[in-house]
């Protein structure tokens, strides 16, 4: 496959064009002023940082395999195959339930996981999939499987700050280590008790703003007691939360162990920052 050229996380000669304010800076006070100050702001550090310019760095003639592509899948064409919870007319069912027109749902090729997958893809894709998956090392373990020499995961991650996990603490090696001991496949009633009670609002903007609402943990007594409420009268039916809680550096730490520890033969190859009024950041995994 032709490999996209995906852009440096972080180029100068970008922020300089972006940026009139830093067009006197060379790339060492550039960088030194982007650690410092830029990506706090939220300044565009790369021409792959956001969504729209990642995605158009990829040729929709390749084979991909588009993991959760609900009715709006980012990839569409005779090589792209979906995978997903729900089958074809599961999804369809969703999307009449939420009002969507249920001519936008992709055919569903696979629903029984990536195991059940025959074939193997140049490339795999996945916007806020990631962070739903009780064993993130058994998933990149089995994307692995299904890529290609060469191949890429390329995903779009949240960004804990600005979205509803805004107060849920970031995520760590031993969790993840943990996870992958448990040969966990639902999520750890501690991930589920946080997300029905310990999140916050999901406004983007607001959340870049500071304003982020009152502390779940201010009172956290009634809504936990909710949440436990729901979990027995849930019984056993699984409940999809966000198990991982990221930001970019905290990838790069996560993800960096597990290299080391050949834990997956895939490797960090891009990690974006997170743009301004963004709440997600993007990422590319290379498989060696």
């Amino acid at each position: 496959m032709a490999v996209p050229v995906f852009p440096p996380e972080f180029s100068p000669e970008f922020l300089r064009r972006l940026y009139p304010d830093l067009a006197g800076f060379n790339d060492e006070q550039m960088r030194e002023h982007y650690q410092r100050h830029g990506r706090a702001e939220g300044r565009t550090s790369s021409p792959g940082a956001l969504r729209e310019d990642l995605l158009g760095l990829i040729d929709p003639t390749c084979e991909i395999l588009e993991i959760g592509p609900s009715w709006s899948p980012a990839f569409k064409g005779p090589n792209v195959r979906y995978l997903d919870i729900l089958t074809t007319e599961g999804l369809k069912a969703r999307a009449r339930e939420h009002g969507v027109d249920e001519a936008l749902c992709p055919s569903i090729h696979y629903s029984q996981g990536l195991t059940a997958v025959d074939r193997q893809f140049e490339m795999v894709f996945s916007s806020h999939n990631l962070e739903h998956q009780p064993d993130l090392i058994r998933h990149l373990q089995e994307v692995a499987e299904i890529l290609r020499p060469g191949g890429v995961y390329v995903m779009l991650v949240p960004d804990k700050r600005f979205c509803f996990d805004h107060f849920l603490p970031e995520s760590t090696i031993a969790e993840v280590l943990e996870a992958f001991l448990e040969r966990r496949t639902r999520h750890a009633p501690r991930h589920v008790l946080e997300h029905l009670a310990l999140t916050a609002h999901n406004e983007t903007g607001g959340h870049w703003a500071e304003l982020h609402g009152e502390s779940p943990f201010n009172d956290p007594a009634g809504r936990l007691q909710l949440a436990l409420d729901m979990m027995e009268r849930e019984n056993d039916r699984y409940i999809d939360v966000h198990a991982w809680k990221f930001t970019p550096d905290v990838f790069r730490r996560i993800f960096a162990v597990l290299e080391a520890m050949n834990l997956m033969s895939l490797e960090t190859w891009r990690v974006y920052d997170t743009p301004k009024n963004r709440n997600e950041f993007g990422v590319v995994l290379r498989k060696a």
